[in-house]
């Protein structure tokens, strides 16, 4: 007697099991059941290392190329000569902008500001005024004789870059200019600052 009830109610449990589990399926399909109905579908994104549904996840790489060298010639005249091609290139999928500016004096020179005249300043006094603009837009320079400076604090006109899949606007042109102090003797590929752009997402 006691077998008889345990199996009865042991495929009443089984059935209402099956019950439930067919609602669940009903309630997760969306359909439309009449002439001119609509279903609705979920749209569901992921971000994958490779790409592919069920992939690893992971987030858009970031990959932006600066300068290595901002390189300044000046002549025994003090006539400053600088590159002309130097620009900041947005390789990444994602738009970037350019979020901060700083410049740092190599170990025995001096930053000064950009609008110093030289001509007035001793030989080897070891001093640089260094300006730049960033895709045309306003000039970022020098202004005193801190040995650490910031440039630019948030991105401003002209520091926004387009993802890689618009070569029209996923690139920006620096623009440099510098005065520096004369010197004795010649020198050649000789460090005097160092220029750190802060990259971030355009979010």
């Amino acid at each position: 007697m006691k077998n008889k009830t345990f199996k009865r109610f042991l495929s009443l449990a089984l059935a209402l099991c099956l019950s439930l589990a067919m609602m669940n399926v009903a309630f997760a399909s969306n359909v439309a059941d009449a002439s001119g109905g609509s279903a609705t579908s979920s749209v569901t994104l992921s971000s994958t290392e490779d790409g592919s549904l069920g992939g690893d996840p992971a987030a858009t790489a970031m990959s932006v190329t600066v300068p290595t060298v901002l390189p300044i010639a000046v002549g025994t005249d003090g006539t400053v000569t600088i590159a002309t091609d130097a620009k900041i290139t947005n390789n990444s999928y994602g738009a970037v902008k350019v979020s901060g500016v700083s410049i740092q004096a190599a170990q025995g020179w001096h930053l000064t500001d950009f609008e110093t005249n030289m001509a007035n300043e001793k030989v080897d006094s070891n001093q640089v005024g260094f300006a730049l603009t960033i895709g045309g837009g306003e000039q970022l320079a020098t202004d005193s004789t801190e040995a650490s400076q910031a440039l630019l604090a948030e991105a401003i006109e002209g520091c926004y870059m387009t993802g890689a899949g618009n070569t029209a606007g996923n690139s920006v042109a620096i623009a440099y200019d510098a005065v520096v102090s004369p010197v004795s003797t010649a020198v050649t590929n000789t460090g005097v600052a160092s220029v750190i752009f802060t990259v971030e997402w355009d979010i």
